[in-house]
């Protein structure tokens, strides 16, 4: 059975080290893993059975400088990843990194690494200087997207000051840190970004637009029944109910989720082939979330389409 795994994530520690970047306290821990692009990661996939990996840098640390900085740095990591998988062809595909303080210049930069390095689409981390994706400004990199038929993954990301005084302060800095993203903090708010899409009407003026989320669809399944019955009544005027926009726009992953039950939920409400295989490298385990998803109790057919017939239709790999 071949598999792809699409959120995958890499980041030079070279890069980090030159312009002093912090990328808190979870990320540095795992410096050495996201700078390793070569045999050692090769390995790993061997070892745990993947074919490809759909590498994205993990950009929100450049994605939220201003432009003057981001602009260079987003091409700079897109380079990087061109090189790699221009070395792995057969190993690695990859997200584009965008400069999200210049929407202009990030949608050209996402028509650039489509086009001429065969990038798969991008890799957008949370809000950007307190501003969601249906946010008017940056509507040409939703457009550019859309028109270039690639999907945006929608990846959670450290919240704004604002929402971490509020919410996380008072705790230990090491609880806060996880609280306020991997342990609950980043599925609320991913859950919610993209809630903020459909309600505002996002998918009405672009409706071939695609999103991915990771975490087995940061809590959506599991709430889809209730966000229709409660929020479908005061959101009107729209050509689809909520639940059918988001079945009909929204793909969801594995990543980071290596349990029967999220993995149920996810498919009862969004089918099979919505469902894609993630790891989350290097913070997931591969070989635990491919041992997972060879054991999970699932038809044949509906395993090779969660390991790699899914992301070959929407990816084109």
């Amino acid at each position: 059975m071949r598999v792809i795994a699409i959120e995958e994530h890499m980041f030079p520690r070279g890069m980090i080290e030159s312009e002093s970047l912090d990328m808190g306290l979870r990320a540095s821990a795992r410096i050495p893993q996201l700078d390793e692009v070569g045999e050692a990661r090769l390995r790993l996939m061997d070892e745990a059975g993947i074919d490809v990996q759909v590498l994205s840098a993990l950009g929100w640390v450049v994605q939220n400088l201003g432009p003057e900085r981001s602009v260079p740095l987003s091409r700079e990591l897109n380079e990087r990843l061109a090189r790699t998988v221009d070395e792995h062809p057969e190993r690695y595909r990859a997200f584009a990194s965008l400069p999200m303080t210049d929407p202009e210049e990030a949608a050209r930069e996402l028509e650039r690494c489509v086009e001429r390095l065969g990038f798969l689409g991008a890799m957008i981390h949370g809000q950007t200087d307190g501003v969601f994706l249906d946010h008017p400004r940056v509507r040409p990199i939703l457009a550019a997207a859309e028109r270039l038929g690639v999907p945006i993954y929608l990846h959670p990301a450290p919240p704004p000051p604002v929402i971490e005084q509020t919410y996380y302060s008072g705790l230990p800095p090491e609880v806060s840190a996880c609280l306020s993203t991997s342990g609950w903090g980043w599925h609320a708010e991913a859950g919610m970004h993209v809630l903020r899409m459909v309600v505002s009407g996002v998918f009405e003026e672009l409706p071939a637009l695609k999103i991915i989320t990771g975490h087995m669809g940061e809590g959506i399944p599991f709430h889809l029944d209730r966000i229709q019955s409660m929020l479908g009544p005061v959101v009107t005027g729209q050509s689809m109910t909520i639940a059918d926009r988001l079945c009909s726009n929204l793909f969801i992953t594995t990543a980071g989720y290596n349990f029967d039950a999220p993995l149920r939920c996810a498919l009862s409400t969004f089918g099979i082939d919505r469902v894609l295989f993630s790891v989350d490298h290097p913070f997931g385990d591969s070989r635990r979330a491919t041992e997972f998803l060879r054991g999970t109790p699932v038809s044949d057919e509906e395993r090779e389409k969660i390991a790699h017939l899914n992301a070959e239709a929407l990816l084109g790999i």
